[in-house]
């Protein structure tokens, strides 16, 4: 007897509907046949200064020792801590971080913001700045909380460009001291939940971050605030952390560090935007090569093996460490030696004052 084929096609669809495993998105993590070249890196080629990290305070004897012998399989020569505090914290962070390891790590300074409505907030945090810098702060990171959360005892929302922090901003500025900023988050937190979001693994695991609330400014007027901040302060060195969420647009960023010669960037947690367009972004690096910093964020040792790949190699197709932020692959750029060279040191050692520049090459 013969099949009718649009039954033998519904007989297939039937018996392949019950062998298929059920899965989810999440759970969807296909092996590639592709075969390429594969170079991968545990190892940078250069020493390099990872400009945004995060460490504990109280760290022991022990937890140093062996965080450095993480940095020296991977090759990192100094940890910035961006997590210093303020006061006698910091001083107690910082002597934990360097008992045994005096050149190994630098501490930035932290502002507390809680404080805004205090009589002469501004005046006073900048003195306090002033006196971590003397206790061995060398630098100041603002976190995401300015501009998004913070808000003032009218329930206002604390703009990253208010009028009330200008003390702190000229006070680093006169210190010589670079502002390393963290302003907003991927433009997709903003954008509708829905097939087209890019982001929408992250923001499902994650639904707090999301920002359509009414609470949040929108993204334009986030960053439009950050970018007055650096306008406002010309004599004042910022660093826009995370490639200042344009790492999506790198002719945005280029225009904004083309307007702003006091302003730079880094790398961390967003190597997923330059893994993605390997020629824009191999071009847009070796033409802001001496305005970009090495840094990846959270510490895990084994995810820098990826940068290092990014960056060094021209491989092809390979996966990034974190499928929520990026389902795609990743492409080496073949970065230049010289390139390389400012990214993962010499930018950070022009503008980070107290690195001890000994050991690095020339």
């Amino acid at each position: 007897m013969r099949i009718p084929l649009i039954a033998l096609a519904l007989l297939t669809t039937s018996v392949f509907a019950q062998t298929a495993p059920p899965m989810s998105f999440e759970e969807y993590d296909p092996k590639s046949t592709l075969i390429v070249p594969e170079h991968p890196r545990t190892k940078a080629k250069f020493p390099f200064i990872d400009i945004h990290n995060h460490q504990k305070r109280d760290m022991s004897p022990a937890e140093a020792d062996q965080l450095v012998a993480d940095m020296d399989r991977i090759g990192m020569s100094v940890m910035v801590n961006l997590s210093g505090g303020s006061g006698a914290e910091l001083q107690r962070g910082l002597a934990a971080l360097r008992n045994g390891h005096p050149k190994r790590f630098v501490v930035f300074a932290n502002v507390d913001f809680q404080r805004i409505d205090e009589p002469d907030f501004g005046a006073n945090a900048a003195k306090q700045l002033e006196e971590d810098v003397k206790n061995g702060a060398v630098g100041l990171k603002i976190f995401k909380n300015l501009g998004m959360f913070l808000t003032d005892k009218s329930g206002k929302r604390l703009p990253t460009d208010d009028p009330r922090l200008d003390p702190i901003w000229k006070k680093a500025g006169d210190l010589g001291i670079p502002v390393l900023i963290h302003t907003g988050e991927p433009v997709a937190f903003w954008s509708p939940l829905d097939k087209h979001n890019e982001r929408w693994l992250e923001l499902q695991q994650f639904p707090n971050r999301r920002r359509d609330d009414p609470k949040f400014a929108s993204f334009e007027q986030t960053m439009g605030e950050q970018f007055n901040l650096f306008r406002k302060h010309p004599k004042t060195k910022f660093i826009a952390a995370h490639l200042a969420w344009l790492g999506n647009d790198l002719a945005r960023l280029g225009k904004l560090l083309d307007e702003l010669p006091n302003v730079y960037t880094e790398m961390g947690a967003v190597l997923y935007e330059l893994g993605r367009q390997p020629k824009a972004a191999r071009a847009f690096l070796i033409k802001y090569q001496d305005r970009v910093l090495m840094g990846k964020d959270i510490w895990n040792a084994d995810e820098y093996a990826t940068y290092f790949r990014v960056l060094e190699t021209e491989d092809e197709y390979f996966d990034y460490y974190r499928k929520r932020h990026a389902f795609w692959k990743m492409y080496g750029l073949g970065l230049p030696d010289e390139v390389l060279k400012k990214i993962y040191y010499k930018n950070a050692l022009k503008i980070v004052p107290g690195i001890d520049g000994a050991g690095f090459p020339d």
